[in-house]
């Protein structure tokens, strides 16, 4: 199965998210996982990297692909369980490519202005890709979310406005948190800093509401 986390907006944590979901699949359900580096800034392959220098961690495989990538992609389906794919927040051939072969595709988004501003760009390039790839289930996830509690509303006006262009947003969303910050930058994930965290309870939430998704329901692009 293969797992596009995406968009074109940069900063809003898809290497983060990427990287946590991997972790997530492994240790859940001791899932083969391959992760695949399409942001030419190597977030994902260093974190590997660091992380690989700890042997009390499970070892997970990272490639870098670039470009046409739609038949790597595809050779390598059937050699795991997963395959992650993590690209950088612009609108290249590696993320549209990843696209038209994912079966799942997550895009991040700050309930920021900036951040949903791409919103039109992105419900365009899915629509074109969903007809290459109809059984395509993409959704939006609202992240690094401000934890003060006046601030809910801009929480709920930002999956409003996904709405709004008829793209499926997560309930699920991921807060500001600096263990998100400390564990990428130790080559680990939120669940291996503290497993019983919010933070791993977010990542546990947003992959089982990803993954319930059906393919038939009302959110999917026409």
């Amino acid at each position: 199965m293969l797992i596009l986390v995406g968009g074109e907006k940069g900063g809003s944590g898809k290497s983060c998210l990427a990287q946590n979901i991997a972790v997530h699949l492994k240790t859940s359900l001791n899932a083969n996982i391959l992760m695949v580096d399409c942001d030419p800034q190597r977030t994902t392959s260093d974190w590997i990297q660091a992380r690989n220098e700890d042997e009390s961690l499970p070892g997970i495989n990272c490639i870098q692909l670039y470009g046409k990538i739609r038949k790597d992609l595809l050779s390598l389906e059937g050699g795991y369980d997963f395959v992650i794919v993590d690209c950088g927040g612009q609108d290249n051939l590696a993320m549209r490519a990843a696209m038209s072969v994912a079966k799942y595709v997550l895009i991040p988004l700050r309930p920021k202005r900036r951040d949903l501003k791409t919103l039109p760009h992105m419900e365009d390039m899915l629509s074109t890709c969903k007809m290459v790839n109809p059984k395509m289930v993409a959704s939006f996830v609202i992240t690094q979310c401000p934890a003060l509690p006046s601030q809910v509303q801009r929480i709920l006006d930002a999956k409003d406005v996904c709405r709004s262009f008829g793209l499926h947003v997560l309930d699920s969303v991921t807060f500001s948190r600096n263990i998100y910050d400390d564990s990428e930058e130790s080559g680990r994930s939120v669940i291996e800093i503290e497993q019983d965290g919010k933070a791993a309870a977010e990542i546990a939430a947003i992959v089982d509401e990803l993954f319930a998704i059906q393919q038939e329901d009302s959110h999917e692009f026409n």
